[in-house]
């Protein structure tokens, strides 16, 4: 029996401003297992995006456990955290995230440095999956040289230097046409039959469909 490599148990996440606790999510249990293409949708103010920063340790439960690949992350410090997204989750966001003053190569490579992997291993990596998502005639130029769609497949690209054990996307396609996002969800479900595990936010229904298991937030619950 496989192990899930996300171990959600009971997660709540209160926020409080003042005497007002506001319950985000209400005792969330979600198992994804190695291999996986979960899309998780949800109405704005759902607690989906709280989910999202919670699965990919931007953010710490209030009450409940989380084991990310048979580490139990539920109580590590900020430091800790830190070092085990960098290597543990690659991230692709709506905006892109990527630094405008530096090629797409250095973009891509700037995990692998917090990483500690050499010079020359992290350039050639970077170098054979821009080559993977189609930007290898592109990789010497800096965002603003490219179109949305080329942006996105750096942040993915990027997303996998330290091959991690999680893509986590969050509405990849949100600011992209509909071609740009198709080639994008291409590359995802690519990714995903190497044996990547994905998992995707998204509010788009015909994208949220395109993975295999689809997971509904509805106020601060798995419904």
């Amino acid at each position: 029996m496989k192990k899930p490599v996300i171990d959600l148990e009971d997660i709540t996440k209160d926020y409080v401003t003042g005497d007002v606790v506001t319950n985000v999510l209400k005792g969330v249990t979600l198992k994804v297992y190695p291999g996986d293409f979960v899309a998780i949708t949800g109405p704005s103010g759902s607690g989906k995006s709280t989910l999202m920063n919670i699965i990919g340790l931007l953010d710490t439960p209030t009450k409940g456990h989380y084991i990310l690949n048979d580490e139990n992350v539920t109580r590590l410090s900020e430091d800790e955290l830190a070092f085990v997204r960098n290597k543990q989750i690659g991230f692709v966001f709506q905006s892109f995230n990527l630094l405008s003053r530096t090629s797409a190569l250095e973009n891509v490579i700037l995990p692998a440095i917090y990483a500690g992997v050499s010079s020359a291993k992290r350039t050639e990596r970077a170098e054979k999956i821009l080559i993977d998502v189609g930007l290898g005639e592109r990789m010497h130029n800096h965002p603003n040289q490219l179109s949305g769609g080329q942006q996105q497949r750096v942040a993915i690209a990027r997303s996998l230097i330290n091959d991690p054990a999680i893509i986590l996307a969050d509405e990849p396609t949100g600011n992209l046409d509909s071609k740009s996002g198709d080639d994008v969800m291409k590359i995802l479900k690519t990714l995903n039959a190497e044996g990547k595990t994905i998992v995707l936010i998204t509010h788009e229904h015909d994208i949220a469909k395109q993975a295999k298991k689809i997971i509904h937030v509805k106020d601060g619950k798995i419904v």
